[in-house]
Order: structure tokens, then sequence, then C-alpha cells
């Protein structure tokens, strides 16, 4: 491509904050449009947000139509949620305005397990108007679907897969520890799940589904346990909070693909203030036998913004529809030019 990639950032909070100034270090890319629904935000100057010293001209607005049709953006960072039916109309407003869109939704990383209907929607409305559209992010997207569908690739067959992910949540932000309970007592953790006001981890099912149809694998069910919280046996300080002995310091979330009664695909999410030893793994029962592990793990939010920048010429290289992790080119890091990476 002869001039930069023109990125336009759907929801300009925390993540997206994060994507934005590590796109403001690339060549080859501008962010020439910002549109959040927050009153607060509507209106001020994206460079303002985002703590800079500087002015960057991007006013955020409220209207896509509006603003994409002065702006002509090439793609479309979208990261508002992680429920798919609350953002589906955000999703379609951006493909009528025929831009390409990267979203960090986790439900949409593999859409058709429990989402099949908005996911052909998606689809249909996405090849109609000549555009691409991705769901991804580190987790899911990459190290509990793709990395275990990609380490498979030297077995000749494979039994069994379980990927474990073990996180300090003591060093993330404090939006994340609200999300898996930080500082609750176990009774309001147990409540809070219930009602929903706390997720903990979104996606398990949704990368066992990718895992599985990759595979080809069949399952019977997909089986996704409530998270259990994972009390303080000490009193712990963070950089960011102190958690005391006994309240909650984060969780501990498993899910189950299973075929003739037997647990063929495992995934284990264990996020505490407390984790010793921080790592990603994948271990794969076939012929031959794999082990993996990444010490110290993958740091969530910059595992994240890299995949979305990372993910860029993928999709606008990718032809219409909605696509996948497993459907696209193998991910890979790209240059500091990142337009030099788009077919002309």
């Amino acid at each position: 491509m002869d001039r930069p990639i023109r990125v336009a950032l759907y929801g300009v909070g925390v993540i997206s904050s994060f994507i934005a100034n590590a796109l403001l270090k690339k060549k080859g890319v501008e962010i020439v449009a910002a549109v959040d629904i927050a009153e607060d935000k509507v209106g001020k100057d994206l460079g303002d947000l985002l703590g800079l010293n500087k002015k960057l001209n991007v006013i955020v607005a409220s209207n896509v139509t509006e603003v994409f049709s002065q702006t002509k953006p090439d793609i479309v960072i979208h990261a508002t949620s992680s429920n798919l039916r609350q953002v589906k109309e955000q999703i379609a407003a951006c493909i009528k305005e025929r831009v390409s869109l990267i979203s960090t939704c986790e439900e949409l990383s593999y859409p058709y397990w429990k989402n099949n209907s908005i996911a052909e929607e998606l689809d249909k409305l996405a090849k109609e108007y000549g555009v691409s559209v991705l769901g991804t992010g580190i987790n899911p997207g990459f190290l509990m679907d793709t990395l275990p569908i990609t380490v498979t690739a030297p077995c000749l067959s494979v039994k069994r897969i379980k990927v474990t992910r073990m996180m300090n949540s003591g060093k993330r932000r404090i939006p994340y520890q609200k999300k898996v309970g930080t500082g609750l007592t176990k009774q309001e953790f147990r409540e809070k799940i219930k009602s929903k006001e706390i997720t903990g981890h979104v996606g398990l099912d949704c990368s066992i589904a990718m895992i599985a149809a990759s595979l080809g694998w069949k399952l019977d069910e997909i089986l996704e346990l409530p998270p259990n919280p994972v009390l303080a046996n000490r009193k712990i300080r963070t950089n960011y909070t102190t958690i005391a002995k006994g309240r909650v310091a984060g969780l501990r979330s498993r899910a189950y693909g299973v075929a003739n009664r037997e647990k063929k695909i495992e995934l284990e999410f264990v996020s505490h203030a407390g984790v010793k030893e921080e790592y990603d793994s994948v271990e794969i029962e076939g012929n031959p036998n794999v082990r993996m592990k990444i010490e110290g793990g993958i740091h969530g939010d910059t595992g994240t913004t890299a995949m979305i920048i990372n993910s860029i010429p993928k999709v606008i290289n990718a032809q219409p529809g909605l696509h996948t992790m497993n459907s696209l080119p193998i991910p890979s890091a790209t240059p500091m030019d990142l337009n030099k990476y788009i077919k002309t």
C-alpha cells in the first residue's frame, strides 16, 4: 500500500488506549477516527484521552456513519464488550460503512459455538459489503486455541489436549482485578458471579470449539464449570491494592470438551494474586506427545495489543466475510512499517 493504513477506534477504553499508543509508534499507519458512546469522551481529542501532551486532531464521535464518511478508514479496531449480542449492531454498523473490523469481543473469537445465527448474519453482511471481520486477542484468540492448534501440526495423531494459563493477577490493572473478584468475600464472589456482575474469564468454550473444529473432532458437549474463588492464605500487597487473608485473591476456571464420555480438550485458567510461578503450557497426548511451557507467561494486555495490531494486515488482505484465527494465515509479528504488509 502506497499510503498509511487508516485506522478507526470503536471504544476508547483501556485496551483501546494501549492499542492506540502502540499504533502511534508504528510507521505506515495512522489513526483517523475514534467512536464512543460515553458522554465524558465524545467531543474530546483522542490525544487528551490517551494522556498525551499533544493533540492528535482526532475528535471522539458518537455517530459511526458520519465520522466514517468523513475519514474513510480502512479498518476498525473494536473494543467495547465481551458479549456478542450486545455488540452485534455496533459491528454491523461498521460493516455497512464498508470498513473491515477486528474486535476484542471474546465471543466473536469463535461465534459458531453458541452464537451461530449471529455469526452467519455477520458473515453474510461482511460478504455483501466486501469487508473482513475477525474477533481475536491473547485469550481467546491465541494462547488457549490458536497456539495449541498450531502445536498439533507435527503430530500424526492426537488423543487429548490440555492447556493451562497461570497468571499473577496482582500485576494487572484494577479493572482486571475487579473482573476476577479481588478483595471480595467468598460469598460476595459467588453472588456476583451468579448475577454476572463479575464474569471471570470469558471464552473458554469458544476456544474449545475452535480447537475441535480445527481437528475435525465432534464433541458431545462443552462443559464450562463456574469459576471458583481462590482465597488469600496471607495478606497480599500488590502495586494496586492489599488483599486481606481469607479474601478472594482471584479465581480458577475450567472447561472441558467431551466426546464418548472422555475429556478430549481441557482448559484451565488460573489467575490470582498469590500465583508464584506464571506460565502458559500446552500438553498434547498423541503421536508424538508434545509438552511446551512458556515460562513467565504472556502478559495479557501486551499480548492482546500485539494480536490486534499484527492481525491488521491479515484481515485487510483476507477475503470478505467473518473469519476466525484458524481460518487466517499463521499469525506473526509485523514490521514497524505496517503498510508494507498490505497487498496492492
